[in-house]
């Protein structure tokens, strides 16, 4: 009756032994690191970095317990605090010798102590949060007003073309802040204008007024239309924040809208606040220019001459100077994708880029026009410019695709592309609040917490082996599996653990005993009832599940309503609670079942069952009890 098969019994050994493993690595904690990564596309961290790091620390006496490629990255851990601090200064002389145009980010880390053999099973510990954790915290202002004076630019532009392709003659075109000013000579000219902007620019709204002997057309953009515009600048610099930091190899970091013009962006485990800010700042543009390819450019690219008049020095990576003309032909703005590929003829490295309809336009125009003379396209990071290549036009480009290449290895087109894709920031920022929380608050934090699940684990297994003896010690123990399987899952599910978390975890212990309190006064009102032991433990697990069942489905509705309405910590609280719900049901009924059967179920003419004492309510008596 009581006797589980082996299957089940297989399942529960297997879950233990995957249960332990993946909950293992949380246990060993971090160690203080240091972590180098490349600052410009033009240099990549492989393993020659790594001899460089490794010769830097040999060279300045610094013992490191581990260096190590990761990816894009080499991470060096270090014993102490104070160690960690010499060997980022002895890094960064050798790598960075030029702090004003640095080639690398050395940063401040913290890495996991995990064994070699843990990490090849792949078994890492939880991302801890900010508050357990430490790191750096920012509040970053978004100047919305920027955000629309720059769209009023660009649209600007575009009615200046569309003007000129239907042949609207105009006095002139301004843009006055976040308004656009045209002057026509007469009112048919103004009329078939203004047909123009109702046809191809839904997000301006115009007022004709007389100006002297002109007509003046003033056109300002929408409410709605600026609402949408604030919203999609706030999107895409949230956008190019995720893809700069997530290339540093930032774990978990937290980058979110908060209000109308604010991101939060929180990085747990970076303690150099300098080096974050360096992070946050850096994202790449690119601009499209012609070559001057005049005879004093020409002097001046050999170094026997100037740069002449309206026209600027830059260098490819070869180290060659190309003197392009300041004036912009493209920008990053019309680049609507960027991926990394291969030349159908050469198999040379490519970037392939993908441009927006009037990118498309102005590019096919440009070349058609400029047929045999060199373009140049550049790439901008941190205020400093770079020529990835300056081909020469062969034919007319239209479609909207443009390869540029220009002997990039694999590894650098793949970070030109991811560069372009980040693009730069829609609207710039302002740091407004910045704090930074140590490692050493953190593991206060991580005590404080730990204490509190502990001690509440204690007080819960005293009670119920006090009130249910041995039945108590299954429960007790199917408790502390329980807290065994949720942190082995939120460690598989790499999920991130905060303070929050650590308060649904002291609770799930909690509730998860509520099952196991269920099956126990089950089974004794079984016993109440004249029902034999075995029988009683039977139909006492049989009935009490559906009452489990039931709570638990309903408390799992309020977790999931948490996780989707709620963000910041109250995500981090429903994430633990929902899942220590689904394991508590696990642990409680399939577990503690387990354990009951293999101790009771072998006994054939089992008389009484270890489970506390068994009130009659008619008599007051009490039954037997072990």
């Amino acid at each position: 009756m009581n006797r589980y098969p082996v299957w089940k019994y297989v399942i529960i050994a297997m879950a233990l032994v995957v249960g332990a493993l993946y909950a293992l690595p949380n246990f060993f904690g971090e160690s203080p690191a240091v972590q180098v990564s490349a600052a410009k596309p033009s240099f990549k961290v492989d393993a020659g970095t790594q001899m460089r790091v490794e010769e830097a620390l040999k060279a300045a006496g610094i013992a490191a317990e581990l260096i190590a490629l990761d990816g894009a990255s080499v991470k060096a851990r270090f014993a102490s605090t104070e160690t960690q601090l010499k060997a980022k200064d002895a890094i960064q002389k050798a790598l960075v010798p030029d702090s004003g145009n640095p080639g690398y980010v050395v940063a401040l880390n913290l890495l996991s102590r995990s064994p070699a053999w843990l990490t090849a099973l792949k078994a890492a510990p939880m991302y801890l949060g900010l508050d357990l954790r430490g790191g750096v915290h920012f509040m970053l202002q978004v100047d919305m007003q920027a955000a629309l004076t720059k769209r009023a630019e660009s649209l600007s532009g575009d009615v200046r073309t569309s003007l000129r392709e239907k042949n609207i003659r105009h006095s002139g075109i301004n843009r006055n802040g976040q308004t656009i000013e045209v002057r026509f000579r007469d009112a048919a000219t103004l009329a078939q204008a203004q047909a123009v902007f109702q046809d191809q620019f839904g997000d301006l709204q115009t007022l004709d007024v007389a100006d002297g002997a002109d007509i003046k057309l003033t056109a300002s953009i929408k409410p709605e239309a600026a609402r949408r515009i604030q919203d999609q600048a706030l999107k895409q610099n949230i956008t190019t924040l995720h893809n700069r930091i997530n290339e540093l190899g930032v774990a978990e970091p937290v980058i979110q809208q908060q209000g109308l013009d604010r991101i939060v962006v929180q990085l747990p485990g970076v303690q150099d606040t300098a080096k974050a800010k360096d992070i946050l700042g850096r994202t790449a543009t690119l601009e499209v220019r012609m070559v001057d390819e005049s005879s004093e450019a020409r002097g001046a690219e050999l170094g026997t001459g100037v740069v002449p008049f309206g026209s600027e020095r830059y260098l490819e990576r070869s180290g060659q100077s190309v003197i392009v003309k300041k004036q912009v032909i493209l920008t990053g703005e019309n680049l609507t994708d960027a991926q990394p590929g291969f030349d159908s003829q050469t198999q040379e490295p490519t970037v392939n880029l993908n441009l927006d309809a009037k990118g498309t336009r102005i590019f096919r125009d440009v070349t058609r026009e400029n047929v045999g003379k060199r373009m140049a396209i550049l790439l901008f990071e941190k205020g400093k410019g770079e020529v990835v290549t300056a081909p020469v036009i062969r034919t007319e480009i239209g479609g909207g695709r443009v390869q540029i290449s220009g002997r990039m290895t694999t590894m650098e087109a793949n970070d030109t592309a991811l560069l372009l894709r980040a693009g730069s920031l829609a609207a710039p920022m302002e740091i407004i609040e910045e704090t930074t929380i140590g490692p050493s608050l953190g593991a206060e934090n991580i005590a404080k917490g730990f204490n509190s699940v502990s001690w509440g684990f204690m007080a819960v297994a005293i009670f119920m082996c006090a009130y249910y003896m041995l039945f108590g010690v299954f429960s007790s123990i199917a408790l502390a599996f329980n807290l065994l399987l949720l942190v082995a899952v939120l460690s598989m599910l790499q999920a991130t653990l905060t303070l929050p978390g650590m308060a649904a975890m002291a609770l799930v212990l909690g509730m998860a005993i509520d099952a196991n309190v269920l099956i126990n006064e089950r089974v004794r009102e079984e016993l109440r009832g004249g029902a034999s032991a075995q029988a009683a433990i039977h139909t006492g697990y049989d009935r009490a599940w559906a009452t489990i069942l039931d709570s638990n489905i309903t408390t799992l509705i309020a977790g999931l309503a948490l996780l989707a309405f709620g963000s910041g910590p109250v995500r981090g609280f429903a994430v633990v609670h929902c899942l220590g719900i689904l394991t508590s049901m696990f642990s409680g009924v399939f577990f503690s079942r387990g354990l009951v059967n293999f101790w009771y179920g072998r006994q054939n003419r089992l008389k009484t069952v270890s489970i506390g004492t068994v009130w009659r309510p008619d008599t007051g008596t009490a039954l037997k009890a072990e």
